[in-house]
């Protein structure tokens, strides 16, 4: 197995120790379950799209929880058995769950289901005190100097 050592970037990098704790966790659980699978699909700079393929699922089966920086989304096995007898099961019909870890600021939108496809809809919402801002370049007003009234008094 691969491990991905991240010790030179942490020597010369002060507070990313959660992005590279991220890293290595996502690393290790990468060879997981794919199921069910899904696309990450970027529609604009702070909007997202998660589609995950749910054939099978109702919207009464699935639970979708936004916590800060995680999304899970879980599917609940159905107990239902078949009117016929089953001669062939090739529809997965398991649990299932899958986590995102998402960026500070982002979070879900909206939510739906349609043609066997549950959609997340993500927005990044940077509060305006930490978007970028322009700084004026000898913006300052001049400073004035201030006298103090002994001198003031002396002038006099």
């Amino acid at each position: 197995m691969n491990r991905m050592d991240f010790t030179p970037y942490r020597r010369s990098t002060v507070g990313f120790d959660r992005l590279f704790d991220l890293l290595e966790k996502q690393h290790r659980n990468n060879g997981g379950d794919n199921y069910p699978p899904f696309n990450i699909e970027r529609r604009g700079d702070d909007e997202y799209r998660i589609t995950l393929a749910v054939a099978g699922f109702r919207a009464q089966d699935i639970d979708i929880t936004a916590q800060q920086n995680l999304l899970v989304v879980q599917g609940k096995k159905r107990d239902e058995l078949p009117e016929g007898e089953m001669l062939h099961v090739g529809i997965a019909n398991r649990g299932f769950e899958r986590r995102f870890e998402l960026a500070d600021y982002v979070r879900v939108e909206n939510a739906d289901m349609a043609d066997g496809l549950l959609l997340i809809d993500l927005v990044r919402e940077v509060p305006d005190a930490m978007r970028p801002k322009k700084i004026a370049i000898g913006g300052q007003k001049t400073l004035e100097v201030v006298k103090d009234e002994d001198e003031q008094s002396d002038a006099a």
